[in-house]
C-alpha cells in the first residue's frame, strides 16, 4: 500500500505544487487541499485490486495453521465427508468480494467528479 501511494503522490504533475506555491501555501495546506485529493482518485483502482487480492489470498493462510474460512471449511470436510462446505466457502468469498467491488466501485465514482 505504500508503494501505491508513493506512485500516486509522485504522478501529479510539479506543476500542482508550483501553483500551490505560488498562492502561498505551506507544504501542509499544499499536500491536503491540493495533492493527496487527486492521489486518492488515482489511487483507488489500485488500493481496490490489492484490497480484493488480500482477501482471496486468506485462502492460502490456512497452510500457515491459522483459522480461516477455508481451514475450517476443510476440517468440516474431513469430520463428515460432504464437500458441500467448499461450495459454501466459496460463496462466502463470492460475496465478500463482490461487496468490496461494490464498494470500491462507488468510491471510484464519487471521486470521479472532476474527471469530465
Amino acid at each position: 500500500f505504500a508503494e501505491i501511494f508513493r506512485g500516486g503522490i509522485q504522478s501529479i504533475d510539479r506543476g500542482q505544487y508550483e501553483g500551490a506555491k505560488v498562492l502561498g501555501m505551506t507544504y501542509v495546506q499544499t499536500m491536503r487541499r491540493i495533492i493527496l485529493p487527486q492521489v486518492i482518485k488515482r489511487v483507488l483502482p489500485p488500493i481496490s485490486n490489492e484490497t480484493i487480492n488480500l482477501l482471496k489470498d486468506t485462502s492460502l493462510v490456512y497452510i500457515l495453521a491459522m483459522n480461516d474460512i477455508l481451514r475450517i471449511t476443510r476440517s468440516i470436510v474431513q469430520r463428515d465427508f460432504d464437500t458441500t462446505a467448499f461450495l459454501v466457502a466459496a460463496v462466502f468469498y463470492l460475496f465478500f468480494t463482490f461487496i468490496l467491488t461494490k464498494v470500491f466501485g462507488y468510491l471510484e465514482k464519487r471521486y470521479a467528479v472532476y474527471d469530465e
